[in-house]
């Protein structure tokens, strides 16, 4: 699996799988809206004349597109797919502003996620190898908390899109994957402001994601003690689960993303 293209590649998540893939061998596209970043994180791995840099924002399709079809022409196809480019800011419904930012939310979380896997579907149907579309969901779309609606909700469509897409793909041998990670130590997480349990540092949470996407799971929890409690927290009854979390602390909020 040498063929990797990652969307959020400028920092967080993104950043440390491009690192842990490129430090595999393997050739990433590397997307993201910074190109400063971009370039900066490029001239960090092995053989940086082989990772191609697409500057643009996840939300315009057509670039994304444009985007997809470079790389699988220099690369003859990809391997592994990675949809990783995410926003993380609390919201409010009874602020009318806070529609702008739940619409952004979306568009980057969901809408963005279907529109990097779209452009490589017919390209793996057709390759003899292994390959691999995979989706960044998070512990938070397990259960909604006060303050997410929108994260929360766009993290729990991510799983279930997979989780449709998986079985329209299964025949063709296109393995689709979920992972949701838990507390990780990037930019996302810097600003908030409750106790973070079982954080992880990006390298980690990438060598342990390679991992799992190569045995082609369906989906996996990172780390695993966040894996437990999102089990439990299925298992809760409403009634238990609002007592818990009503004064659970918020996300901040932000004007815009």
């Amino acid at each position: 699996m040498n063929r990797v293209f990652i969307t959020g590649a400028s920092s967080g998540l993104g950043a440390a799988l491009a690192r842990e893939y490129a430090a595999r061998g393997a050739t990433v596209g590397l997307v993201a809206r910074r190109r400063d970043a971009l370039d900066a994180l490029r001239a960090q791995l092995p053989n940086p004349e082989r990772h191609p840099v697409y500057v643009l924002d996840v939300t315009d399709r057509a670039a994304l597109g444009a985007a997809a079809a470079d790389f699988i022409a220099r690369c003859g196809g990809a391997d592994i797919v990675i949809a990783c480019a995410g926003i993380s800011v609390g919201t409010l419904t009874e602020y009318s502003e806070d529609m702008a930012v739940f619409d952004a939310i979306i568009a980057t979380n969901v809408g963005a996620t279907v529109a990097t896997f779209a452009p490589f579907v017919a390209t793996m149907k057709a390759q003899d190898t292994p390959c691999r579309l995979v989706g960044i969901g998070s512990v938070a779309g397990v259960r909604g908390l006060p303050g997410a609606g929108a994260y929360s909700a766009s993290k729990a469509a991510v799983r279930v899109y997979c989780e449709s897409l998986r079985l329209e793909l299964k025949p063709h041998g296109i393995r689709v994957v979920t992972i949701a990670p838990g507390y990780i130590d990037t930019p996302m997480t810097k600003h908030n402001s409750y106790p973070m349990p079982f954080l992880m540092t990006p390298a980690r949470f990438a060598a342990r994601a390679a991992r799992t996407i190569a045995a082609g799971t369906t989906y996996r929890v990172i780390p695993w003690q966040m894996g437990v409690v999102a089990k439990l927290l299925r298992l809760l009854p409403d009634v238990v689960y609002d007592l818990l979390f009503v004064n659970a602390p918020h996300k901040a909020r932000e004007a815009t993303p």
